[in-house]
């Protein structure tokens, strides 16, 4: 059934349905109105009543579920500019995440490379430690003899560093000391700090400690040094 939208089309209905009811009624004033008619007259106008509140009714709905179907459109427009936007910030979101991918291996692989390199550098100073305390009881077996024969004494300085101290160097005077300062540094290379008094061929002297790893040597090397130094001096 189709729906009636203008109300003013429903008045003028009424309007002349009233008009030709009341015609009607003219008519019939001379003549004797029987049962039948009055009661076909009533029953009309009690249907025309019905369809006109039928009609306003339908009116009504009709208006509600227009304004519904436009609400959910544009509910659906919201909706599609979103869907739209976000559509539109996929890629870089997608491109984001690959980057925070790729950045987490580089992570994963640099701190897999830092594990290597820490076990290696364990190892290395696992070893560097047993190689310096060798050099360590080396030195203390050198110690133990140059005591004894040449009178040398050794003392640990500022931390790790090692005092060695010479006498017998000047017989007119045998406890004056001639000594020289050395360290094991962290790659277990011999180091001469200082020496007093100084000697221009410690630089050589340690080049040649470093080459040969000869620390007896070395010591005897230092020994005669300080001799010649000693001498050089008596002399002038």
């Amino acid at each position: 059934m189709a729906s009636i939208k203008d109300l003013d089309v429903v008045g003028q209905f009424s309007s002349k349905l009233e008009e030709i009811r009341t015609k009607l009624l003219v008519q019939a004033m001379g003549e004797v109105m029987n049962e039948a008619t009055a009661q076909f007259c009533h029953s009309h106008k009690q249907y025309m009543k019905s369809g006109l509140e039928t009609c306003a009714k339908k009116c009504k709905e009709d208006e509600t579920m227009f304004e519904t179907i436009q609400a959910y459109m544009e509910d659906l427009k919201v909706k599609s500019s979103i869907m739209k936007e976000k559509n539109t910030e996929l890629p870089e979101i997608l491109e984001e995440i690959d980057d925070k991918r790729r950045h987490k291996e580089l992570l994963i692989q640099k701190i897999e490379k830092l594990k290597q390199d820490q076990a290696k550098s364990r190892e290395l100073i696992q070893v560097q430690n047993k190689a310096n305390k060798d050099r360590l009881k080396n030195l203390n077996k050198i110690k133990e003899i140059f005591q004894e024969r040449l009178s040398l004494d050794i003392r640990k300085v500022q931390g790790e560093k090692l005092q060695f101290i010479f006498r017998n160097i000047n017989h007119k005077n045998p406890e004056s000391i001639y000594t020289f300062v050395l360290r094991i540094n962290a790659e277990g290379v011999y180091q001469i700090i200082s020496s007093d008094p100084p000697l221009a061929q410690m630089d050589h002297l340690e080049r040649r400690l470093q080459e040969t790893n000869n620390f007896s040597a070395f010591l005897a090397n230092v020994r005669k040094a300080f001799v010649a130094l000693h001498n050089a001096t008596n002399t002038h």
